[in-house]
């Protein structure tokens, strides 16, 4: 067997009662524990939304010579924690996911063998991923991105999927209301074109926003992502290309490196599940940072 890629395993879950994720890490902790005797192998509940990146970030500023895997036993959302925390961290931290959220996009879209084989096999790989940079100087913020970044249409799909009833057909037709009220989002990319959307995805996976999917998949690793525009339309032609995303997939626009905008208005965002807001007359910047990402699975 080669040298172990790393020196311990953290699983980091929401601990809910009856949960997923506390079942899932439960049954993970101890499998690992009987496989890899000789590896360290923690549990680390999350204490609220955030506390993910917390623990990730601490884990991996942590000094010696080896590195930690840290898994999250989530869905995107949680997965976006961790990778922002070992970011933070420096990014000598080793990132996985063990799918067991409300939406797995990331997991479903780069999975290459069972999660507990490649931790047992110690065989690390590289992926990109999407830094995203709102604003300048002591206002701006930035976020790091696994899967994409959605604006407009997305982050408003996902509001109304939270606030409704679980389950397909209850969340689609919570995005069906949502088509209703939806505002269009005006944008001046960097190179002085202006656009008037109903959604733009800047996207590095193949599923996105739990139900949507891109017909031809992006390459997690090959410095590039989508653009995938949505122009202001009538709202039964809204519907159609939000059915053709959870059926066929939509074809995006073009694979960039970066692509920079601004808007006169605040428009929110969805980056990796995490819902959020770019303020008006901000800069948005989105980058692809190639093999940035240590991870396995």
């Amino acid at each position: 067997m080669p040298e172990r890629a790393f020196d311990r395993i953290v699983l980091i879950f929401n601990p809910a009662p009856g949960g997923t994720p506390a079942a899932a890490a439960a049954r993970l902790h101890a499998v690992l524990r009987e496989r890899l005797p000789g590896t360290p192998v923690r549990l680390a509940p999350t204490a609220g939304p955030g506390h993910g990146r917390v623990l990730a970030r601490s884990e991996a500023e942590l000094p010696g010579d080896g590195r930690p895997l840290l898994i999250s036993v989530s869905g995107d959302g949680g997965y976006h924690d961790v990778v922002n925390g070992a970011m933070e961290g420096g990014g000598r931290a080793v990132c996985a996911v063990l799918g067991a959220g409300n939406a797995n996009d990331h997991r479903r879209s780069t999975r290459t063998e069972p999660l507990l084989r490649a931790i047992e096999r110690g065989h690390l790989r590289h992926i990109d991923l999407l830094r995203l940079q709102v604003g300048e100087g002591s206002d701006g913020w930035s976020r790091w991105a696994h899967s994409y970044v959605g604006f407009g249409l997305t982050p408003r799909m996902a509001i109304g999927i939270e606030r409704g009833v679980k389950g397909r057909y209850s969340e689609l037709v919570s995005v069906a209301r949502v088509l209703r009220s939806l505002a269009p989002i005006e944008i001046t990319r960097t190179d002085g074109a202006t656009a008037v959307l109903d959604s733009l995805i800047l996207a590095n996976v193949t599923g996105v926003a739990k139900y949507g999917r891109i017909s031809a998949g992006p390459s997690p690793d090959d410095g590039l992502f989508e653009v995938l525009l949505l122009p202001h339309a009538a709202k039964w032609r809204i519907g159609l290309m939000t059915l053709r995303a959870v059926t066929i997939g939509l074809e995006p626009e073009a694979s960039v490196a970066r692509y920079g905008f601004t808007s006169p208005h605040a428009i929110p965002l969805q980056i990796d599940g995490e819902v959020l807001e770019v303020p008006a007359g901000a800069s948005v910047l989105v980058e692809s940072v190639p093999r940035t990402l240590v991870t396995l699975g």
